[in-house]
């Protein structure tokens, strides 16, 4: 048996550090933000080079809040990319906007930037890039596209912690980013936990009322905001983990490598890296025209894969008074009948690789 992800595995690298870290909380009854999630910040921050990080729940929540804090609201439209999990597309509609999609780009499944302008209006007020599958955006060409409209850009990084472009991390280019650290991500608490960066101060304080009840400072409610903090244990956990993301990564990407030489030469389509960009590999996806008849073999054999997306966005039920046909984006369709995430994680050994790439 073969897991898609192995969360154990990472676990027995660094069990004494994270079982001291988890008892530390509960000595300290540090259990709602607080002392460690404030650690976590400062860790967070100083890994990305961004002023502000604000601990969240989960990655969700973060992209809600960072819409309001930018002041998105009923009547405005946010241009989102055609494949993502839903909450990209979700926490636009959350806060009143109206999600506009645009198509992929073939050989990267990121959003196609040339489309982008097409769906631009005057209701049009940001954009959010997605760095799927751990692929970052070609930030610099869309965020000359978000300056010539005067559109705040949102970047959604729950798929690409230490993902790079022109060198530049990802979740630094825009006016903010959304992190994700649900277990299975590349940097992944023990429980739902997100956050959210930047370096414009107001949204960052606007961002940190919100999660926190519209307080700032202690019963001073200056707006209706949620109930949205990361708790202790998380962060606490969050703190050790981020010390070895690169190390992880570098483990990503050369799993990466290993399976692009074992795949060369089979009827399937490996993963593209976009030119002057660092992919890390939150999945390894591949893509065949037979992908169901492949899916089925392996899983058979004892192989873990999974679809991430079966269906494009703008054709889930959710969506369908927006009327959207087939015509509107083939290129998401098209990939989401063929695409194929295999098994990835840093820990994931070569004889694995070599028996799932057998099979194939």
């Amino acid at each position: 048996m073969i897991p898609f992800v192995d969360l154990k595995a990472q676990y027995q690298t660094i069990q004494a550090e994270i079982d001291a870290a988890i008892k530390n909380v509960i000595a300290e009854t540090a259990f709602i933000a607080g002392k460690y999630a404030k650690q976590f910040e400062k860790d967070f921050s100083a890994y990305l080079g961004v002023e502000h990080c604000i601990a969240c729940a989960n990655g969700t929540d973060s992209l809600e809040i960072l819409l309001q804090a930018m002041g998105i609201k009923a009547g405005d439209e946010v241009i989102v990319p055609a494949i993502s999990w839903i909450s990209t597309s979700e926490a636009v509609s959350t806060v009143g906007a109206q999600p506009v999609f645009v198509d992929v780009d073939p050989d990267y499944y990121t959003i196609d930037l040339s489309k982008i302008e097409e769906k631009i209006t005057d209701k049009t007020k940001a954009i959010i890039p997605v760095h799927l599958y751990g692929q970052p955006v070609d930030m610099v060409a869309l965020m000359a596209i978000a300056k010539k409209h005067d559109l705040k850009v949102l970047e959604d990084c729950a798929q690409a912690h230490g993902a790079r472009f022109n060198g530049q991390l990802v979740g630094t280019f825009g006016d903010c980013a959304s992190f994700s650290f649900y277990p299975g991500k590349n940097l992944g608490a023990y429980g739902d936990a997100g956050g959210m960066v930047t370096n414009n101060p107001e949204i960052a304080r606007v961002a940190r009322m919100i999660a926190n009840h519209g307080q700032e400072g202690k019963h001073n409610h200056l707006m209706e905001g949620r109930n949205s903090r990361m708790d202790g244990i998380q962060a606490a956990i969050l703190s050790i983990k981020v010390r070895y993301i690169d190390q992880w990564t570098t483990a990503r990407i050369n799993n990466a490598a290993v399976y692009n030489t074992l795949l060369n030469g089979k009827d399937i389509v490996r993963p593209q890296v976009l030119s002057n960009g660092k992919h890390v590999y939150h999945l390894y996806v591949i893509r065949s025209k037979q992908r169901d008849v492949l899916m089925a073999a392996l899983k058979a054999k004892g192989v873990g894969v999974a679809i991430h997306y079966p269906t494009a966005l703008p054709f889930l039920k959710c969506y369908e008074n927006l009327g959207h046909t087939v015509a509107d984006f083939p290129v998401a369709h098209q990939v989401t009948q063929e695409i194929l995430s295999l098994p990835m994680f840093a820990e994931l050994d070569e004889e694995a690789m070599a028996y799932t790439a057998d099979l194939i």
